[in-house]
């Protein structure tokens, strides 16, 4: 196999993301949204897939996260499951559906979970949403928690700016990352917050933190996939490295499918039955 393709074919466990902070082996992850996308990314060799709820800017168009529905996260969770041999499946709750009271989140988590083959849940928030957490985990849910810039508030924030900045928010943060692995969370996601910040929460907390936006000193990377493909243009943020330019490969390929149709070189008689 080439060099990039993983040898090591076992299914990854919550367990295995643990195993992989003690011995100190970064962890890669992306997101995926669809059976086709996610059967390339689990074939490379990443780690962990995220069902973002960010499907709903890459996926739908929206502006932010949180017109996605439970129904549209299980739709695009099931599509990526169903391709998935290898990695870590992680879905995010979306915004709506565990913020109400615990009843709620522990309802919606388990539905997601029978209902997308998942193998765990993201939440996004820190002591505010910890009953919820335990409860989920309670149910035999694997949680996977959020801090730091986390979309599904970004009206209370108002800006994607870089979190926790502040010493007293860089404080909160850290409470909330030690409350959040205490509870039982077997990973945390830290989104654009200063690396210095990041390298102590990584140190302090048990548990694998993956950064996006987060510096170097995290446990993991993620990215979302559309945009480390070159297949987004206007976003362009500094924690962002395209490993393609997919929208140009794309518009030249079917620039040349539509001339092709036009010229009516396409089909030619090889092309026919």
């Amino acid at each position: 196999m080439a060099g990039y393709l993983v040898s090591d074919t076992r299914k990854v466990t919550t367990h295995r993301f643990m195993e992989m902070k003690q011995k100190g082996e970064k962890i890669s992850m992306l997101t995926s949204y669809d059976f086709t996308t996610a059967g390339i990314v689990d074939a490379a060799g990443v780690d962990g897939i995220l069902i973002g709820d960010s499907a709903s800017n890459v996926m739908a168009g929206n502006t932010t996260t949180i017109p996605i529905t439970i129904e549209q996260m299980i739709y695009h969770a099931r599509s990526v499951t169903n391709a998935v041999k290898r990695a870590l499946v992680v879905c995010d709750m979306p915004f709506g559906s565990y913020q109400a009271d615990c009843s709620d989140g522990v309802r919606n988590a388990i539905r997601i979970m029978k209902e997308s083959g998942c193998d765990a849940l993201k939440l996004e928030g820190g002591v505010e949403i910890l009953d919820t957490v335990r409860r989920i985990l309670d149910a035999g849910i694997p949680v996977m928690g959020h801090l730091g810039l986390t979309p599904q508030s970004i009206n209370k924030f108002g800006t994607y700016a870089v979190r926790a900045k502040e010493e007293q928010e860089a404080d909160k943060l850290m409470s909330d990352a030690k409350a959040l692995a205490e509870a039982g969370c077997f990973a945390i996601v830290l989104e654009k917050v200063p690396a210095k910040l990041a390298a102590m929460v990584t140190a302090e907390v048990p548990v694998p933190t993956i950064g996006i936006g987060a510096g170097g000193a995290t446990d993991g990377q993620i990215l979302v996939v559309a945009d480390m493909l070159g297949m987004t243009k206007g976003f362009s943020p500094r924690f962002l490295r395209r490993y393609a330019d997919l929208n140009s490969i794309m518009t030249d390929a079917i620039g040349n499918y539509v001339s092709d149709v036009k010229s009516s070189d396409f089909p030619n008689e090889s092309e026919s039955y």
